[in-house]
This record gives C-alpha cells, sequence and structure tokens, in this order.
C-alpha cells in the first residue's frame, strides 16, 4: 500500500495539485483498499468503485460532495496511476443532494466573536471577515501580499489554483502593522541565528536561491517555533496551523454566548452576506469571494427572502 500511496503523490504532485488535495485523495484511495480486504486496485475495477461508492452514500450517508471526491480520488488513481480507463459503473446509487444554507453572524454577533479574540487571532478573524478570506487563505498570507497604500490583499493560488484581490479594511491596518513589525523582528532574529528561510511555492526555491530569506516573502503569521529538516539540519518557521485559529474561533464564539455553530469559516459567510445586505453587486461579492461560478456566490441571497420570499406575514399586518 505505501508504494502505491506513493506512486499516487508523485503523480498529483507532478500534475501540480494541491497538498491537501493530495493527503484527500490518498485517505480515499486507502478507505477504499480497506473496504475491500486488502486487495490491490489493479485487481478491481468498476464494480469495486462501484461497491464502495454506494457503501458511502447507503451505510455512510456522506455528502454529494463527498461521494463526488471519492470518485475523483479512484478515478484518478486508475486513469493516472495504473494506467486504466473506468467504464460504466452500473447502477451506482449517489448521495442525496442538498441546499443547505450557511451560518451566518449578525454584524453584532461579529463583533461579540471578534471581542473574544486578541492579538493575532483577532487580526486573522478580522481579515477573514473583513476582506472575506478562507482559514488558509489567511494563513498563508505573505508579506508582498499586503498592499497597504491601495488598501489590497492579492489572495495567492486560492481554491481552484486562482489568484485574485479583495479589499484589506482600514480599519485593521493599525493592528496589521503591529504585526508586521513584530514579524520582521522575529524574522531578523532567526536571521542572525543563521537561519531565517521560509518554505516557497513550487519551483521559486531554485529558480531564486536566496528568496527564502527575503522580508517580502515571510509568512504574516508565522509559528512561534522554528521547525527543523531532519535530513538537512535547516531550520524555518511556518505559517500558524489552522487548528490554532479553528480552537480560539471556538472558544470565542462559546464566551461570546452565541448558539449558532459557527466557524473559522462562517465569518467569510458574513462578509458575503453583510456586503449583499448593504446592497452591493452580486458580481463584485462573486470576484471578492473567488468564486468560479455565480450559482455559489447566489446561496447568500437567502438574505433578500425575509419573511418567506420577502412576504410579510399577515400577524404583522396593521
Amino acid at each position: 500500500m505505501s508504494q502505491l500511496s506513493n506512486e499516487l503523490s508523485q503523480a498529483l504532485r507532478s500534475r501540480h495539485y494541491s497538498r491537501r488535495t493530495e493527503q484527500s485523495y490518498c485517505r480515499w484511495v486507502r478507505r477504499f483498499i480497506l473496504f475491500h480486504h486488502l486487495r490491490h486496485p489493479a485487481e478491481m475495477g468498476e464494480a469495486e468503485v462501484n461497491a464502495f461508492l454506494t457503501y458511502l452514500a447507503v451505510e455512510r450517508h456522506v455528502s454529494v460532495s463527498t461521494q463526488t471526491q471519492a470518485l475523483s480520488a479512484l478515478l484518478f488513481l486508475y486513469r493516472h496511476v495504473l494506467g486504466h480507463e473506468l467504464g460504466d459503473f452500473g447502477d451506482l446509487v449517489r448521495a442525496r443532494a442538498s441546499r443547505r444554507l450557511p451560518v451566518v453572524l449578525t454584524v453584532g454577533e461579529v463583533k461579540a466573536v471578534l471581542a473574544q479574540l486578541h492579538g493575532d487571532r483577532w487580526l486573522m478573524a478580522s481579515l477573514m471577515y473583513g476582506s472575506g478570506l478562507r482559514l488558509t487563505e489567511c494563513l498563508e498570507l505573505r508579506v508582498a501580499d499586503l498592499d497597504l497604500a491601495r488598501l489590497e490583499i492579492i489572495v495567492r493560488d486560492g481554491k481552484g489554483s486562482k489568484d485574485r484581490r479583495t479589499m484589506l479594511p482600514c480599519s485593521i491596518t493599525p493592528t496589521l502593522n503591529e504585526q508586521l513589525r513584530k514579524t520582521k523582528a522575529v524574522h531578523r532574529r532567526d536571521l542572525a541565528e543563521g537561519w531565517g528561510r521560509v518554505a516557497l511555492p513550487g519551483a521559486l526555491a531554485r529558480k531564486y536561491p536566496h528568496a527564502s530569506v527575503e522580508w517580502r516573502w515571510q509568512w504574516v503569521f508565522p509559528q512561534e517555533r522554528r521547525w527543523r529538516n531532519s535530513k538537512t539540519g535547516e531550520e524555518g518557521r511556518h505559517h500558524v496551523h489552522g487548528t490554532v485559529m479553528q480552537r480560539a474561533m471556538k472558544e470565542a464564539v462559546c464566551r461570546a454566548a452565541i448558539d449558532k455553530h459557527a466557524s473559522c469559516h462562517t465569518l467569510r459567510h458574513s462578509f458575503a452576506t453583510h456586503l449583499l445586505e448593504a446592497g452591493y453587486d452580486i458580481r463584485t461579492i462573486q470576484e471578492l469571494l473567488g468564486h468560479k461560478d455565480i450559482a455559489t456566490t447566489m446561496i447568500y441571497t437567502h438574505v433578500l427572502n425575509k419573511g418567506g420570499q420577502g412576504v410579510r406575514s399577515p400577524m404583522d399586518a396593521p
């Protein structure tokens, strides 16, 4: 199984799939093999894939997107690793499609949550709400991605490997400048100690050998401790891990006594909803969020359907 997993990872990396997609696809292939009692995928075909996907829908009650992700992983495995195109799946049981409205906080609830956060946690949450960033997009911000003069953020390699621009809230620039000052001090100390390198995207490390120590490539939110490469002995800093912010957000929602199931992504939902309520164009919001399809952004129009498609209840009639 380990050899197959390595081959799958190599095939994904050679096609520039994201690290998270690689991890997800490897997990689905592993679950597929375990489901069929450790049989090698080369010995199986459409019938076994069908049985696994049907099991996910019928027994595990997974969502449509989860089942589709599992199917995509297996299609990639057979097509690009095993060199075999899967054909007709027969009577495949598809997971039931559902259209769930996003959890959205009111402006007052957002302020209450932010009041429970401090330091870089407050700043990260403010960026997710004020700029509509996903959690990973916020954590992976580099100094060069910030344009304080134009009050813009460039999101590099976002979901779907797309770049986009979004606004930078003017109200948080003093705190952001303070964060950059602290980060620069940490970077200078690391350089003085012989380290100060950061991981670069793609082949930039080979193209620009000294770029990894440059200030503009450093993370806006670096980890407190340096990581160490066990093979080379080199040390550097990664960005803050996602679980740190997720845990802080969960605790803040609890302390703010908000009963909604709010997460970091709820701040992005609230960003889009509040802009729509303020009268901004849906296409503009689509661009700020980085949605490929306008249908994805249209889910936020639920805010216009107050009281059942905008109809006033007869109980409220004068």
